[in-house]
């Protein structure tokens, strides 16, 4: 079986109907094989363009894109400095693209002859990455080696600090625990997509009897897809309030400096 049949339980989109059309050729099958890349480069033309649109004429009173877009990015500043407090500001650009972009993968295979790259674990893995050594960066530069070693051991004090069995073994469990977090990440996110884009398939090939379904579900593929985008940036966000110093922590470590 070939590469251009093994994903027909998935709608059709462009770039296996190109693979289809051009079956043989070896330009074919590369297509097929960068199939996710090439629609998650895709999402990032029409954001940029998008975002080109939006700066180039910025005006005192905003026109609906530029009103748009306003809000969106107040929101998602709103959303950070929410849970992360006001030094969280220095994360919006970072967790607002990321959800921006999942968003857009996400509903991407809504759109016809499209997909969603997010159905892919590679692609849901490589966000997951990012992720993970973005908030392992920064919890080494806002704590310090020593400080993030003691972040790990969960801060022992007393008598813990003077056990080694109990601080090695939270050591132990807190790296396991920040090595799972890629994978949680990634494999919520693919499997929720991968499987919205599935029934859509299977309800799609009832023809017109299963239309009702087909728009019902895609209703519920919308939702899913926003839910999704929320989660992932809500976990990402969770992470960075776990690895930065709290304001207690501040204060204690400033009295033992005095």
């Amino acid at each position: 079986m070939s590469e251009v049949h093994a994903v027909s339980a998935e709608l059709p989109n462009l770039v296996t109907l190109i693979a289809e059309r051009f079956e043989g050729y070896v330009f074919a099958q590369k297509l097929v094989l960068w199939e996710n890349v090439i629609f998650s480069f895709l999402i990032i033309l029409v954001l940029s363009l998008w975002a080109i649109l939006v700066s180039r004429k910025r005006q005192e009173v905003p026109g609906r894109l530029q009103n748009a877009a306003e809000v969106l990015v107040g929101g998602l500043d709103d959303f950070v400095c929410g849970i992360l407090g006001p030094k969280g500001r220095r994360y919006t650009p970072f967790i607002g693209t990321l959800f921006i972009y999942i968003l857009c993968m996400n509903l991407f295979g809504i759109v016809p002859f499209m997909k969603s790259p997010t159905s892919s674990w590679s692609t849901t893995l490589a966000l997951a990455l990012c992720v993970f050594c973005y908030v392992q960066y920064s919890a080494f530069k806002q704590n310090g080696f020593l400080g993030y070693i003691d972040h790990l051991m969960e801060r022992p004090r007393g008598f813990l600090a003077f056990s080694a069995v109990i601080p090695l073994l939270m050591f132990f469990l807190h790296v396991m625990g920040e090595l799972v977090k890629p994978l949680s990440l990634s494999l919520r996110l693919r499997s929720n997509i991968w499987g919205d884009d599935m029934l859509l398939a299977i309800m799609a090939k009832f023809g017109l009897p299963g239309l009702p379904m087909l728009l019902f579900n895609t209703i519920l593929a919308i939702i899913a897809g926003v839910v999704q985008a929320v989660v992932f940036c809500l976990l990402t966000t969770i992470y960075f309030a776990l690895i930065l110093p709290h304001e207690e922590e501040a204060r204690g470590s400033n009295k033992a400096t005095t």
